[in-house]
């Protein structure tokens, strides 16, 4: 059974459909939820479900991103993860953190990369007049939004569409798409998948 640690920043719905999903013949189940927010509503909710937590607040650190990583290093090290999912959290980890998980680490992307790394995703796609948009699951490596990819979802967008309106349709298939990767990932197959 592979161990899980889930890293977020905000509401964690991300988190929610990996932790539903670890249950019967699942291959992983989820040992705790991380957050850089001691206030992320994600915690509450994984707390409320039995898994262990963690906050390790990013502010103190000043831009020192290698401080804060040895600091949220400390309980993800003792949850003794084989396998961490980064589901929205919002913080770019140093390729020195990327390194101690390489190969190990997954992350959803709200968009058809290669297209659109970094923020904004849905508002670019718009404004490039894309016909479809999407998310992507990939592993995590020292370069931003870049590794190999595990998982992708598409949506179409529709006439009118807002960056809320499209960002909601995606963030639904976000919520398909990596469960689905995860469980792929934790036995072994690296082969991407396709969600329609």
């Amino acid at each position: 059974m592979k161990r899980v640690a889930i890293l977020i920043s905000g509401g964690g719905s991300n988190m929610l459909a990996l932790v539903a999903s670890m249950t019967g013949d699942h291959p992983a189940r989820p040992v705790l939820v991380a957050s850089n927010d001691p206030g992320a509503m994600g915690l509450k909710r994984a707390a409320e479900l039995g898994i262990a937590t963690a906050a390790v607040e990013h502010r103190p650190f000043k831009g020192d991103r290698a401080a804060f990583e040895a600091a949220l290093l400390q309980p993800i090290l003792a949850a003794e993860p084989d396998i961490l999912c980064l589901a929205g959290f919002m913080r770019v980890l140093t390729p020195a953190f990327v390194a101690r998980f390489e190969g190990r680490m997954l992350n959803i992307h709200p968009s058809l990369l290669p297209k659109y790394t970094g923020l904004h995703t849905h508002q670019r796609a718009l404004d490039a007049g894309d016909t479809e948009a999407g998310c992507s699951v990939h592993e995590v490596t020292a370069a931003l939004d870049e590794g190999p990819l595990l998982g992708q979802a598409r949506v179409p967008v529709l006439p009118g569409d807002t960056a809320d309106s499209l960002g909601a349709r995606v963030l639904a298939q976000e919520h398909r798409l990596y469960p689905a990767v995860l469980r792929r990932f934790a036995a072994g197959d690296r082969s991407p998948i396709f969600l329609s």
